[in-house]
């Protein structure tokens, strides 16, 4: 067998002649050869490009959540106010990639629909394939957004008992003054009753006035540190049911892509069934055919043979 010879060079100059006699001047030619080495990017779709701006979205997330990370978590850098804020650009970072996911679920959803034939059947092997890989973008895109919201729930978790840690000691502090100021109210009670007997009346109301009012206000703060207490133990538990949401949700995201295979399979089947009868369907007619021009030939030759005796 004679070895092969590389013809690359003599396409080159075919192509070359083939410009020249068609009219095409020196620069048109010499782009028609340039474009043998340099191939052109091909261009992308607008589904690819909405899911490499969400890809690239997600990633900004990412590195905005890196950044800020010390700046959440720890109570003496920043105030209430800026991790109010960081929280507030992060939530807005979330809802603004979900969006885009949906966006691109919508999208397949729409393709799916115009893609089907008569009885909900896929037209093309192809089209089918493609719709799969889109569903798996959108999975994809899914699993990392999931992932950076965990870490935000992590941080805000974190937030939120460190300020439950914060306010416990404050709590217990104000019980312990409120019981050791009830305490030594008592024997200075005793042992200013004979001065209070020379003291003024109407100092006397007025100082319990204060002493009430002084009470009350105790009260009124220890309740609202109850309930801001109260409120910051429901926050966490909000955090922690988000994150548990989350991941279910993910996993819903794996059960229908489950389903989509599932349903793919059959749609395959679907075909390959139809396939089966219309094969059938073929063989039953030639084989009637055969069977009639059988009985035709059987009947020809009886009447020969009948004619010939």
């Amino acid at each position: 067998m004679g070895k092969a010879r590389d013809r690359t060079e003599d396409f080159k100059d075919t192509v070359r002649r083939t410009a020249h006699s068609l009219g095409y001047d020196e620069a048109k030619v010499a782009s028609i050869m340039a474009s043998f080495i340099i191939h052109k990017p091909p261009q992308r779709s607008p589904f690819s490009k909405a899911a490499l701006k969400t890809l690239e979205s997600i990633g900004e997330l990412d590195q905005f959540l890196l950044k800020h990370r010390k700046d959440y978590t720890d109570l003496h850098r920043t105030t209430e106010k800026e991790r109010d804020s960081i929280e507030h650009e992060v939530s807005t970072f979330i809802k603004t990639c979900q969006e885009q996911i949906d966006i691109l679920k919508n999208s397949i959803n729409q393709e799916e629909e115009t893609s089907k034939g008569w009885l909900g059947i896929a037209t093309t092997k192809s089209n089918a394939d493609v719709i799969a890989h889109k569903h798996g973008v959108v999975l994809i895109l899914s699993e990392r957004l999931h992932t950076v919201t965990a870490q935000f729930d992590q941080l805000r978790a974190v937030r939120f008992q460190d300020a439950i840690n914060k306010a416990i000691p404050r709590r217990k502090l104000n019980r312990v003054t409120r019981k050791d100021s009830a305490e030594t109210s008592k024997p200075d009670g005793m042992e200013l009753r004979e001065p209070e007997e020379l003291r003024a009346e109407p100092l006397r109301v007025q100082q319990q006035l204060l002493d009430d009012e002084t009470r009350a206000l105790q009260v009124e703060l220890t309740n609202l540190l109850d309930t801001v207490q109260e409120t910051e133990t429901k926050m966490v538990e909000m955090s922690a049911l988000n994150h548990l949401m989350s991941t279910h949700v993910l996993q819903q995201a794996q059960q229908i892509e489950h389903l989509y295979e599932q349903a793919i399979e059959a749609t395959k089947n679907v075909e390959l069934g139809n396939k089966e009868l219309s094969q059938a369907i073929q063989r039953n007619s030639s084989s009637r055919t055969f069977l009639l021009l059988f009985l035709f030939v059987l009947t020809f030759s009886i009447l020969f043979l009948d004619w010939y005796s």
